[in-house]
């Protein structure tokens, strides 16, 4: 069995909920089938609290407590969810489509991905998240893509061969990407690299070169990880990554105290 400070710890921002049972009051949550699969890749998938109207447990501003909060940890997944603030990318909204907008869930993502970035955490993120990615960096969305082509629909992705998508996949053409979202990338973030496209022209991946690794995919691998070894490999790679990481900077102090 792996030590126990030797197991790389995920964060995974979670969600406010008010549909949870079998707790008291309103709830924070995160999809099982992120934290399994993070689990299924050797790691321990830890859920963020998405808390930003009360003072947190640390000094400073959320930037700040972000730096703290994700030295403790060694890589992110960023997961699927509502829609994003239109403001947040220049606009007004426009699509009757959009829906699940909550801002204490911008503001706090984008907190924990700017510090993951800055840090130079490895990074996975996940539909909203590759959104959330292309919007930190200036890009900006199509509100609602005008078709359910992409609504629960398995369909093949192209992928570019040097990207460290392609290596983590093991292929350059995975052939069932499970696609639950009505947004896509619009304009794309001038430091990102898209790396992955639909046979519909729509973009399904890109890269932060300037980080070691950072990668943000349109569609949900967590939703066939459990069978799809190529889908697996997405969290297995970030996971690894992580512990590579953990490696190079010597176990958490926390972890041997």
């Amino acid at each position: 069995m792996m030590p126990m400070s030797a197991i790389p710890l995920i964060a995974v921002p979670g969600r406010l909920s008010a549909e949870a049972t079998n707790v008291r009051g309103e709830a924070f949550a995160a999809g099982q089938r992120y934290l399994r699969s993070i689990g299924r890749a050797g790691g321990q998938g830890v859920i963020l609290p998405p808390i930003v109207d009360e003072p947190g447990p640390l000094s400073g501003t959320l930037s700040e407590q972000m730096l703290e909060t994700l030295s403790r940890f060694d890589g992110i997944v960023l997961h699927g969810g509502g829609d994003i603030d239109p403001t947040l990318y220049g606009e007004q909204a426009t699509a009757q489509e959009l829906y699940g907008i909550v801002p204490e869930h911008d503001i706090y993502e984008l907190a924990v991905l700017r510090a993951a970035i800055e840090l130079d955490m490895p990074v996975l993120a996940i539909c909203r998240g590759v959104q959330l990615l292309n919007v930190a960096f200036g890009g900006t969305l199509n509100q609602d893509i005008g078709t359910e082509t992409h609504w629960h629909t398995l369909h093949p992705v192209d992928v570019v061969a040097d990207s460290r998508l392609a290596r983590a996949l093991g292929t350059t053409r995975p052939a069932a990407c499970h696609s639950v979202h009505h947004q896509s990338l619009k304009v794309v973030a001038p430091c990102l690299r898209v790396v992955a496209m639909a046979e519909d022209g729509t973009i399904e991946a890109v890269e932060l070169d300037a980080a070691t690794w950072v990668v943000g995919v349109q569609w949900h691998p967590e939703d066939t990880a459990a069978e799809d070894l190529v889908q697996q490999r997405l969290f297995d790679a970030v996971v690894e990554r992580g512990a590579g990481r953990m490696r190079r900077s010597g176990f958490r102090t926390s972890c041997n105290s």
